[in-house]
């Protein structure tokens, strides 16, 4: 009986240890990053299944479990990179600190913006040349990809030449929008990583981004207390002309708002993504 009350203590002990490790892990985090931490956190689940494995000698359950691991790790790696930053900074660079911005309201106070309805930005990309389009996880959210295929077929079908550009930690993972736009047939040609279009926002005619909006905001060019300051982002802002379709003005995973919206070549497209593009596919059908 005194055997099993010691191997009760332990386990107890190791309980509460793990508890605190995670507790301590993940408060200092900050939103921007923490795709990177539940991406680690998966990696974790699958070494501690492999763990499992070698005390059960399960071989399965050791194969598993590794993979799981190894993924999760191959995973965080990429987004780290991403991101343009270490697995260490991520994890221990905010710890102590407090962040202002999130004490205060998460809105886009100070910025003055501008609406357009949905025709008349409709209007203006069936005059266009060029659009880009960047999908973000609000289009995720609305399963809008199919809508949006739509929209590039009848764009198209006007002689405009359309792209999608597609930042590696847009969504909740890396592939997360490449899956979707495959799910609803768009050519993979038409896709373009973030290092191979980031100069042709500079000569497209508008940017179209739905949904998407920390990897699009310009804050983390210059502003260094900004918690995605250093991460690359989408160049939308050199557009000649930018639409954000939003459901509303709160601000994105990072929790912290958008100067891109305040910028004098953006408008707001405010609605259900999937509603507000359909509403773009049904005016190109009648004008043309």
């Amino acid at each position: 009986a005194g055997t099993t009350e010691i191997n009760m203590m332990w386990f107890y002990i190791v309980i509460v240890i793990g508890l605190a490790l995670g507790v301590f892990s993940v408060i200092p985090i900050g939103g921007a990053d923490m795709p990177v931490v539940i991406s680690l956190l998966n990696s974790y689940s699958g070494i501690a299944a492999a763990a499992t494995g070698f005390v059960l000698q399960n071989q399965a359950l050791i194969v598993s479990g590794c993979l799981v691991g190894a993924s999760g790790l191959f995973l965080t790696n990429i987004m780290c990179k991403g991101m343009n930053r270490s697995l260490g900074n991520v994890l221990f660079s905010a710890f102590g600190k407090v962040d202002a911005t999130a004490m205060g309201p998460k809105s886009a106070e100070g910025i003055t913006i501008k609406e357009m309805s949905a025709d008349n930005a409709a209007y203006t990309m069936q005059a266009a040349e060029s659009v880009i389009i960047v999908p973000g996880y609000g289009m995720a959210v609305a399963q809008a990809q199919h809508e949006v295929r739509k929209l590039s077929d009848e764009l198209e079908r006007e002689g405009v030449d359309v792209k999608f550009a597609v930042h590696p930690v847009a969504g909740r993972m890396p592939g997360h929008m490449n899956v979707l736009l495959a799910e609803a047939n768009i050519p993979y040609d038409k896709l373009f990583d973030m290092d191979e279009i980031n100069d042709d926002f500079a000569g497209a005619d508008v940017a179209l981004i739905i949904g998407a909006n920390d990897v699009v905001n310009p804050a983390a060019r210059h502003d260094e207390s900004s918690p995605i300051y250093g991460m690359p982002i989408l160049n939308v802002d050199h557009a000649k002309t930018t639409f954000v379709l939003k459901r509303s003005m709160n601000p994105g995973f990072a929790g912290i708002s958008n100067e891109l919206f305040g910028y004098d070549n953006n408008y707001m497209v405010f609605g259900d993504a999937k509603a507000t593009v359909s509403q773009f596919v049904e005016t190109l059908k009648e004008e043309s």
